[in-house]
Parts: C-alpha cells; structure tokens; sequence
C-alpha cells in the first residue's frame, strides 16, 4: 500500500476472496447452479427434477437453489438444497426485495462464488432472476435460461413478468426452449438466431407424482381438468362441450385449480356432474388428484406446452387435448391421446371417442429416467455450443471490480 493510499472494507473483502480463490484452484467436475425462486407450482418441481437428473451425470456436479418458502422444501420429499435464498411472501415483501437488490447483490455474488459454478441454468423464469443474472455476469459464469412461456396468455396477468423474461434472456448465453412453438416465438422476437445467442431445444420431460394404491371405485367415467382457471384454458369451451353431450351419458367432471371467477366457470357450475375445486393442490395432493381420473382433459386455446400434460403422461392416464400451440408436439408420441379443434363440437366429439372406446389406464411410466435422458440431452447441447470460461478469466474481473483500491484524493 502506498502513502495516501487508503483501503476500503470493500478492498480487504475482495483481497480476502482472492487469496481464498489462489488456494482453491476449479475442480475437474462440472459445477452446474440450476435456481428457481418460486414457491409454489411447477417452478420449484421442475428445478428439483432437472438438478436430481444432472447429477446422475458422474462429470456433473450440481447445486440446487430454491425459495426458502418454496413449498417443495416442506413435503415428505424435499429435494436436496445447497442453495437456499430468502425471497418474498407477498407484493409487500416482493417490492422491499425489488428495492434493496443492490445491496443484495455483494452478498448474493459472495455465495455463488463460494460454490465456483462454470454453468447456471436458470430452470424457471421469475421476478427476481436479473438479480442473480447481475452477479453471475459479474463473476464470469455462463447462464443458461430454460423458457417455458415465449408470451403472455390471455389473462395470465404476468406482463411484467414477461418484460423481465426477456430481459433476462438477453442476459443468457444461450436459452433452452421446451416445444418448437416456443423456439419459433424467440426466433419471431430476435431473441435466438445465428448472429445472436444459440438455442436449445428439448421436451418437458413428465413430472413424477405417487399415485394412491388402491384399486378404483365403482363409478361413471372420470374426467379432470387440473391447473390454474384462466381465460386461455378454455373453460368455456368445456362447458359448451360438456351441454353438446347426450343427456343419457353418464360422465364425472372435476375441475381442481385455482383462478379468478370467470364466466367459464360459471357455465361450467351449471353444467350437470360437473363439480368445481377453485383452490390451491398442495404438492402432497397432486398424486391423488391424479389418481382418481380416468383421463385428464385440457381444453386450450393456446398454450405453450403444458406440465399437466407431463403429469398425465407420466402417471399412465389419457389425454383429451386441443391441437394449439406445443400440445400436439408433446403428445403426438402418446397413443392415449385424443387430439381435436379448439371449439366446443370438436371438444364434444374428442369427450363421446374416449367414452366409447376408452383406453385403459397405464402404468405409470418412469419419470426418472425420462429426466436422465433430458438431463443428458441438455448436458451434451451445453457442451456443443458453450464452454466454460479459464479460472483466470472467469474470476479476475469481479475480483479486481470488488477489491479496486479507494486513492485519497
């Protein structure tokens, strides 16, 4: 240190992290971060599965970050955590951590640099990921972005969200796209292409849920819708669908989700056999809920591609499905698969097939090596289009950035 010089707390905390560093050279493995701040849904479900199938790679190690209150971290299953964040319970507590990111990122940085990751993927885009994206830029580690939805769906509510998503995917050195359809919207939106970041596409592999054991109930044939009550679900059509049918067919309608009221679901409450659970499934809920249908319905009129579909898939049961969007490329391979129009005498006939002829329920297909498959397929695309950076370079600049010496003036 030079007269005049002066160092700051700042200093001597970067001077600390890089002689840590010196002593610590990078592992031989492959350190992947895969993070999903969500606390409920697919979100969190999903990062668990694609952390718990990378790291049956033996050149892969991995760690998981999760929401504090994420609620796949207080079931019976609760996946393995190394990274565990505190991120917001409401709008109130959401707009006091938007506010005070700065002051999060120093320690945020501190934490991933600990853990040394060459790769991160974020597996579910939310409002607090450029956070995350801002120190891994600082820290030199590539990011990937899985993207789920290319745009918002008629009454979603999620613009803002959508803005931040791309945002973030411009952050991203590459993004990966779970169906064509949503490949094809990144291409539309100059996001993906040639002269800009490579894109990978794979499919949504199913989600693993534990089905009750017990044999099926006497009983009409049963029908579920499970997700979220919005607009673009085609509610609506359900119920128009459901009044086209032959008053002597004998069916048992279930309609569990939550979402605003609508004039779907309306229609849906007066439609006979028909009963509407407009609430939140816990994790611990969605194998039973499964388990009681005989097949699942999923009367949209757009949709990306849809983890309900995973879900049915995975738990053997038949698909009553709109052909929109990424649903015919999901299911297409799926011989329990009913495909029709996005209209009310289409969705009728594709119902009076499946209770003429429906097919019996399958066993339950294994989720877990279809995820190891997925998990292989992005590790091998990974490596095709990126590489991680040299230690030097991937570390050097935040470090220098964080320990630059304060001069008196």
């Amino acid at each position: 240190m030079t007269q005049g010089e002066t160092i700051s707390p700042i200093s001597k905390l970067g001077s600390l992290i890089r002689d840590r560093y010196a002593a610590a050279p990078l592992g031989a493995l492959m350190k992947i971060l895969v993070w999903q701040w969500g606390r409920h849904g697919a979100g969190p479900r999903f990062a668990a599965c694609l952390a718990d199938s990378l790291r049956s790679d033996p050149g892969v190690s991995v760690i998981l970050s999760l929401s504090r209150g994420a609620e796949i971290l207080a079931g019976p299953d609760a996946p393995q955590c190394e990274m565990p964040v505190r991120t917001y319970r409401g709008l109130i507590s959401f707009l006091f951590r938007l506010l005070t990111a700065p002051v999060a990122l120093l320690p945020l940085m501190i934490r991933v640099w600990r853990l040394r990751p060459d790769i991160a993927i974020c597996a579910m885009p939310g409002p607090l990921d450029l956070l995350m994206a801002a120190a891994l830029r600082l820290l030199g580690v590539r990011l990937l972005v899985v993207v789920h939805e290319a745009e918002v769906h008629p009454g979603d509510g999620y613009s803002f969200q959508m803005v931040l998503q791309r945002l973030l995917c411009r952050c991203a050195d590459a993004l990966v796209a779970l169906s064509s359809h949503v490949g094809s919207k990144l291409r539309d939106q100059n996001i993906v292409g040639p002269n800009k970041r490579p894109l990978i596409s794979l499919t949504h592999p199913p989600f693993p849920f534990d089905l009750p054991a017990h044999a099926r109930l006497a009983g009409p044939p049963r029908l579920l819708f499970f997700g979220r009550l919005l607009p673009y679900k085609g509610l609506d059509l359900l119920a128009a669908a459901i009044n086209m049918l032959p008053p002597s067919i004998e069916i048992s309608v279930r309609v569990v989700g939550r979402g605003p009221e609508s004039d779907g679901l309306t229609a849906l409450r007066a439609c006979p056999n028909v009963v509407i659970e407009n609430r939140w499934a816990a994790e611990t809920e969605v194998g039973a809920i499964l388990g009681w249908a005989d097949a699942l319905i999923l009367p949209y009129r757009e949709a990306s591609q849809s983890g309900v579909a995973a879900a049915a898939i995975a738990s053997g049961r038949p698909v009553i499905a709109t052909r929109v969007g990424g649903l015919q490329e999901q299911l297409s391979g799926f011989p329990q698969t009913v495909l029709c129009e996005p209209d009310p005498v289409s969705l009728a006939w594709a119902i009076s097939h499946w209770l003429e002829a429906p097919p019996p329920v399958q066993q339950s297909i294994d989720a877990t090596q279809a995820w190891r498959q997925t998990a292989s397929s992005l590790l091998a695309a990974t490596r095709s289009v990126l590489s991680p950076l040299p230690p030097r370079r991937r570390w050097r600049r935040p470090v220098r950035w964080i320990a630059a010496p304060r001069h008196a003036p």
